[in-house]
């Protein structure tokens, strides 16, 4: 589930039943860092939060409680939580897992993903063109003491960092 989806996730459930949801995690100071980074268009006032890292950690904040509660609140056959770092070091793997989740079949085209040349709309339409890679994952530990404000927010807020 990409934002802003994950604020609908009851809402969808409630609707489509059958439905199957896929929550995409990743480390929160990566995730936090991806998306400051990211030049969100202006026009669309919900990415103002990424402008800054206090309110970037704000977000990740209520996105992390949100996501507890649909976790607690949403069928574990109907809600999947996925780490995009296990997807990064085990692909196969994981990617067999979301099929199954999903009751789909196993296709050896889900592997070579980034071959597909179908058209995207997304942020990082570039990257979905490369096969998967480990590059991003700790991103954030380059920065040092420029991420202190982002990483003293999310650590007081009890969110592990990684």
């Amino acid at each position: 589930m990409s934002a802003p989806s994950f604020f609908y996730a009851g809402l969808i459930h409630r609707a489509l039943p059958n439905a199957r949801m896929i929550a995409l995690r990743r480390g929160a100071m990566d995730s936090c860092l991806s998306n400051y980074r990211q030049l969100f268009t202006v026009q669309y006032s919900y990415y103002n939060y990424t402008f800054d890292l206090e309110s970037t950690a704000r977000f990740y904040c209520k996105y992390d409680d949100l996501m507890l509660h649909w976790r607690a609140h949403l069928p574990p056959d109907r809600f999947m939580e996925v780490r995009y770092e296990d997807i990064v070091h085990d692909q196969e793997n994981q990617t067999r897992e979301l099929l199954n989740f999903c009751d789909l079949s196993w296709d050896e085209a889900c592997l070579r993903f980034h071959e597909n040349a179908a058209p995207v709309s997304t942020a990082s339409s570039v990257q979905v063109r490369q096969p998967l890679y480990s590059g991003s994952i700790g991103r954030w530990k380059k920065y040092g003491d420029a991420l202190l404000v982002l990483q003293n927010a999310l650590q007081n807020a009890g969110i592990a960092l990684e």
